[in-house]
């Protein structure tokens, strides 16, 4: 039976205030997940455009999934340094997107010392030619399956190179399962239906869907526990699709609304934890 704890006010929760061009007050403290032997975090923060997903483990490291929006890198480096991220082990780009900012990339490595980035083909020639020579590139395809921490699995679902398409990743910690979609074409789904994906824990919708994204039985498959739409708006979200997840009830929460959400995981519960964003007055 899966447990639930939903905080609304951590540490100094009151104290923060995100703007939708601008980072974390410096004021704010630090939040610690305080990760025990055979324990996990895994974090959406709340930018203001894009996504991006952090991956804490019991020994030290972390991981970020994606970078963001377009956007200066001053919020995402305000959202890691709230989590008191001083280096990331591992980059994972799960987008084919060539437009992605090289620059922001860079910075990101230099900052906090990337060791490794992991992306798709695509994108991975790209930044071959771009990055420091010291950076490990690595290529995932369809079927990688990789550890990327103790007793976390990474496993690509589908890969996909058409439009609205990208790496559709799920991660396995213990008995939870984190699937983690960037694709939002029928031909991705068509491929991820014939996928073990049943009763999924987390699942993290992408944010580019169109109105025939995801369909009702594709939901019923994935039957996941808690939902999450990351930088996008949730009336940009199908009603079809909300409705659909309110019929299976999956508790689902936007980064644009709820916050930042991390989820706190151990070898058999999880927790959920929220850091509400507090409009400009």
């Amino acid at each position: 039976m899966r447990i639930i704890l939903l905080i609304f006010a951590l540490l100094m929760t009151s104290c923060i205030g995100v703007k939708a061009e601008t980072t974390l007050p410096a004021e704010v403290e630090k939040i610690d997940v305080k990760l025990a032997e055979h324990q996990a975090a895994v974090t959406f923060l709340g930018l203001s455009s894009g996504e991006a997903t952090l991956i804490q483990g019991a020994n030290g490291e972390n991981i970020l999934i994606n970078i963001g929006g377009q956007g200066e890198l001053s919020e995402l480096e305000g959202w890691l340094s709230l989590y008191n991220v001083k280096e990331l082990s591992t980059l994972i780009l799960t987008t084919n997107d060539q437009d992605l900012s090289i620059k922001k990339i860079d910075d990101i490595i230099q900052k906090y010392n990337v060791r490794e980035i992991a992306s798709t083909p695509e994108l991975s020639t790209l930044l071959t030619t771009e990055i420091p020579n010291d950076v490990l590139v690595t290529v995932w395809n369809e079927g990688t399956k990789k550890e990327i921490l103790p007793e976390m699995l990474a496993d690509v679902q589908f890969l996909g190179t058409e439009e609205n398409e990208g790496m559709d990743l799920m991660l396995r910690f213990f008995k939870h399962s984190l699937f983690l979609m960037t694709s939002s074409s029928q031909r991705a789904e068509q491929e991820l239906l014939t996928k073990d994906l049943e009763d999924i824990h987390v699942f993290k919708i992408p944010a580019n869907l169109s109105d025939e994204s995801l369909s009702d039985r594709f939901i019923q498959t994935l039957n996941p526990q808690i939902s999450i739409l990351a930088g996008a708006e949730e009336k940009q979200l199908d009603q079809d699709l909300m409705h659909d997840l309110q019929g299976i009830w999956s508790e689902v929460y936007f980064t644009k609304k709820h916050g930042t959400v991390t989820i706190k995981f151990t070898e058999s519960n999880y927790e959920i934890i929220t850091i509400p964003l507090k409009e400009e007055e």
